[in-house]
C-alpha cells in the first residue's frame, strides 16, 4: 500500500468587497487621533497661559564665581513645590531637555541646550533632596535630584537626573549647605 498524500488547496484570502468602508474607517481613525492630538497641544497651550503670571525667569549673572559642582543629565521639568504632578509649563519649565548644571557661590545656573536656560539665585534656593519621580517622569528611590525654588511668589520644584546618579548626594548637600549659610548669615 502506497501512502496516499493529499496536498491542500492553494489557500487565498478573502478578497475585499467593500473598500470604501474601509477606507472610511481608516480616514476617521486619522482624523481622530488628530483631534485628540490637537486638543493635548490646545491644553498645554491653555495651562501656559493660567500660569502667564509667572515672572520671567533669571539670566545667569556675568560673573557668577567659580564653579562649586558641575553636573550634565536631563531636566525633567518643574512643577509646583509638593505636587509632583502639577507641571508648569510657563517659560518653558515644562520642557524636557538636556541640561548642565553649575552651583556656583551665587546659585545654580540651568544650561538648556535647545530650551530656555534659566538662573536660580541662592535666595531664591529652599531645598534639595533626592526624589522619585516629578512630572510623570517616575524613577527608583533617589534617582532624582529635586530642588525647591521660589520664584515669583511660588515655590517650585524641579527635576534632573545626572547622567552619573551617584552624584546626587553630593549635590543635595552642596545646595542645602549654602541654604544654611544664606540662612544664617541673613539672620545676622
Amino acid at each position: 500500500m502506497t501512502p496516499v498524500i493529499l496536498l491542500a488547496a492553494d489557500q487565498k484570502s478573502a478578497e475585499v468587497t467593500d473598500w470604501a468602508a474601509r477606507v472610511g474607517w481608516v480616514v476617521g481613525l486619522l482624523l481622530f487621533v488628530g483631534l485628540v492630538y490637537w486638543l493635548m497641544r490646545e491644553g498645554w497651550k491653555w495651562r501656559g497661559t493660567l500660569q502667564g503670571d509667572l515672572p520671567e525667569l533669571p539670566t545667569a549673572p556675568s560673573a557668577p564665581g567659580a564653579a562649586r559642582l558641575t553636573m550634565t543629565g536631563r531636566y525633567h521639568g518643574s512643577t509646583t513645590a509638593g505636587q509632583w504632578l502639577d507641571r508648569i509649563v510657563a517659560h518653558g519649565l515644562g520642557t524636557r531637555s538636556r541640561v548642565e548644571l553649575t552651583l556656583t557661590d551665587a546659585g545654580l545656573d540651568v544650561v538648556r541646550p535647545g530650551a530656555s536656560d534659566f538662573f536660580i539665585p541662592v535666595g531664591a534656593l529652599r531645598e534639595a533632596v533626592l526624589g522619585k519621580g516629578i512630572a510623570g517622569k517616575v524613577l527608583t528611590e533617589g534617582g532624582l535630584l529635586v530642588v525647591t525654588w521660589e520664584h515669583g511668589g511660588r515655590l517650585i520644584d524641579s527635576g534632573f537626573r545626572s547622567d552619573h546618579a551617584a552624584e546626587h548626594g553630593a549635590w543635595v548637600d552642596a545646595i542645602n549647605s549654602m541654604i544654611n549659610k544664606s540662612e544664617t548669615e541673613g539672620a545676622r
